[in-house]
């Protein structure tokens, strides 16, 4: 499975998506971006694709409005849709809003904890 690396437009562009609040952590992930609230990420950047994740009903609503699968073609994240390219700033931003609303109704992710052996 190949991983696309965003270019530095594409990361611009994804970091200017990012909504300014302050739940907001926005990490590094494969060589792509992650942006996520108590530890589950609502937006993410793939390659030049960015993909929110949203409830089912809003997930059907943005594949009609032209999004598609977010992620490798083998293996889609699922419960995430891709904006499409063509969508404006404004849009963007209501659907972004719809998936961090979706998101921090989700109970915080627990930290893995690691084990280290001796």
């Amino acid at each position: 499975m190949k991983i696309p690396k965003p270019s530095a437009v594409d990361r611009q562009r994804f970091l200017a998506l990012v909504p300014a609040d302050e739940r907001v952590d926005t990490k590094p992930m494969f060589g792509n971006l992650g942006a996520f609230i108590n530890g589950n990420m609502f937006m993410g950047l793939f390659g030049a694709d960015v993909g929110v994740k949203l409830s089912a009903p809003d997930q059907e609503r943005l594949r009609a409005a032209g999004g598609g699968p977010f992620g490798p073609t083998e293996r889609p994240m699922s419960g995430y849709v891709t904006l499409p390219p063509t969508v404006e700033a404004e849009q963007s931003a209501e659907w972004i809003a719809r998936a961090v609303d979706h998101v921090s109704a989700l109970p915080p992710k627990k930290s893995r904890s690691r084990s280290r052996q001796s």
